[in-house]
């Protein structure tokens, strides 16, 4: 998995690429860590260009929220495509986190 931020001032957009696996763990903390220093009060992850999560993944991403909620944040999921979008409609975390199309 790849990102890029683009932050604005009350929007920051995570543009994230390629694979979102248990790999990808380092990375997604960082990431974070990245998210929650930006003062954006919304932190929108792009998924458009993710190819694949896997479970482990889905997993990060419900980390994501829960650090962006204890600091006043929301995290929005956005975009995704393909086996991404299915895995998360199957997870049904639009229940749980934000989702745009």
């Amino acid at each position: 998995m790849d990102y890029g931020i683009d932050v604005k001032e009350q929007e920051a957009v995570v543009q994230l690429k390629g694979r979102l696996t248990f790999n990808d763990h380092a990375k997604l903390r960082a990431l974070i860590r990245e998210m929650l220093q930006n003062k954006a009060k919304r932190q929108v992850l792009d998924l458009s260009t993710l190819e694949f999560v896997d479970s482990a993944g889905i997993g990060m991403l419900l980390i994501a929220r829960e650090e962006m909620a204890n600091v006043d944040k929301q995290l929005v999921l956005r975009a995704a495509t393909g086996q991404v979008k299915r895995v998360l409609t199957v997870a049904q975390l639009n229940k749980i986190v934000a989702i745009e199309d």
